[in-house]
């Protein structure tokens, strides 16, 4: 058998058992999800029915038409004949039907698979050619087992779990494929319907955002979702298991001041007669109401406005919500959560340059930014000057649009003053202290004394500001590198 680029679902797979419940779903549960993630991965798809089937169920499958482009297929017509309208794919293709299911349709000599969906935990007459799965929710696992199988020791089974927006996210853009990459990986959803053991004794390695399984953070007591608890449990437990990345090695990240004190030490990449490469100066708070601004602020070398930020960086709600102050008293009456950490505003003209670490490898985007401080010092209303709340998230004060993207050793870019490989090196060095394999950060370049300033770092970033045919395959690399080098130590 080849890899599996095909599956055809028949009838009996995906329509749930008559119910006398009439809102009741007419597919099975799972079956809608497990379509999409298939069509995400760009595997084949078709469905098959008998000309029996009821015509409300028919309109039923044939509305999933458009959206997975989808194949139909009439078993007991004989006419149509299933698998030589398939015959170009280049490739092993998966009939999945119910172990209830009276007669098999009609398959011709094209290689295949018959995966029974055992019903009910009856047992099936099998054949060479057979398997039977419990859930539907178990395909993915099987086919990712299969194409190990076809492929050999290249192959690496990559689990990954985060949100579902952020897995649409990457999937639309193709970096989650179930056949193998070019480099032999194949993505596997860890999926909460499944037992976590079961799934990772399929995984060669995780991938996975932990921020968004976070609950709380209180204190630097971090509260994981049960799904993430399970899995912090087994990498554990498993210290073979090679992970993107270690939860040790991310938690810095979680935490503002951990940030700029990292920072502090990029002092060392910085040479008289060149540019600085530094963190924002800052200032720790954890009440307003007791704060010596005068003397703080000059130990701290802050002027304003100034940046408030709250101290834990991402997971929660709240970690978006900052201010622009631009006086002591605009304190008063904050809605930025404390602890809180008060941080240099720098006057960059609006630039903001994001740069991705995907391995060995750094992009960069450029993008518009918040104004400088003589842009927000001027209310547009032409009133008291007031503190500028905003989530970051959601939106911020713009200067001008400036759209931009690139590798980070391109000699073309729309500032000619920033110093790529300063920043690049800076790159370097943070990979090497942070110990990720994928990870983000954004800098400023700050008007008159030319100083590349790092506002920002963060884990595993979309990077989608960079084109997919350059990101995609570098993030595949990353992680077959990261794979490589675990597997040799």
């Amino acid at each position: 058998m080849g890899v599996v680029r095909g599956v055809i679902f028949d009838e009996s797979a995906l329509l749930a058992e008559a119910s006398d419940d009439k809102n009741a779903s007419l597919l099975r549960p799972g079956a809608e999800s497990l379509l999409h993630m298939l069509f995400l991965s760009r595997i084949h798809l078709g469905i098959s029915y008998g000309m029996d089937l009821p015509e409300s169920k028919v309109s039923h499958l044939k509305r999933m038409e458009s959206l997975y482009s989808l194949d139909f297929f009439i078993t007991n017509d004989p006419e149509c004949e299933i698998m030589p309208s398939w015959g170009d794919i280049d490739g092993s293709i998966v009939y999945l039907v119910s172990n209830k299911k009276g007669v098999l349709p009609k398959l011709s000599n094209y290689s295949r698979l018959v995966v029974f969906l055992n019903v009910g935990g009856e047992s099936s007459c099998g054949t060479p050619d057979t398997l039977q799965i419990e859930k539907l929710e178990e395909l993915i696992l099987t086919m990712c087992r299969l194409n190990k199988r076809s492929i050999g020791l290249n192959a690496v089974t990559v689990g990954y779990k985060m949100k579902p927006s952020r897995v649409e996210d990457f999937a639309k853009r193709g970096a989650f494929p179930l056949c193998p990459t070019q480099n032999g990986l194949m993505f596997m959803p860890l999926i909460s319907d499944l037992p976590l053991s079961y799934q990772l004794n399929e995984v060669d390695i995780v991938l996975h955002k932990a921020t968004d399984e976070i609950l709380s953070i209180e204190k630097d007591n971090i509260t994981f979702t049960q799904s993430m608890l399970e899995l912090r449990k087994y990498l554990e437990d498993h210290k073979d298991c090679c992970v993107i990345d270690p939860l040790n090695n991310i938690y810095p990240l979680l935490d503002r001041l951990e940030i700029q004190n990292i920072l502090l030490g990029l002092v060392e990449l910085n040479a008289e007669g060149s540019c600085t490469i530094r963190g924002p100066h800052f200032l720790n708070v954890d009440n307003f109401d007791d704060l010596n601004f005068a003397t703080e602020l000059t130990k701290a070398k802050l002027s304003f406005p100034c940046m408030v930020k709250p101290k834990v960086a991402c997971g929660v709600s709240n970690a978006h919500k900052m201010a622009i102050i631009f006086r002591v008293d605009d304190l008063k009456n904050l809605h930025v959560p404390l602890p809180a950490i008060i941080q240099e505003y720098v006057d960059h003209s609006s630039i903001l340059y994001k740069f991705y670490v995907l391995g060995e490898k750094v992009f960069y985007a450029v993008k518009k930014s918040i104004p400088n401080a003589d842009v927000l010092m001027k209310p547009s209303d032409g009133g008291d000057l007031k503190p500028l709340e905003f989530d970051s998230l959601k939106s911020l004060p713009t200067g001008n649009n400036v759209q931009h993207s690139g590798v980070s050793n391109s000699s073309s870019t729309t500032n000619e003053s920033i110093d790529l490989k300063l920043v690049t090196d800076a790159a370097s060095w943070l990979r090497r202290r942070l110990q990720l394999t994928i990870f983000g950060f954004d800098v400023v370049i700050q008007e008159q004394t030319h100083d590349h300033v790092i506002v920002d770092i963060n884990y595993l970033p979309s990077f989608k500001e960079v084109p997919d045919d350059i990101a995609i395959p570098a993030f595949w690399e990353a992680i077959r590198s990261k794979f490589d080098s675990s597997s040799s130590k």
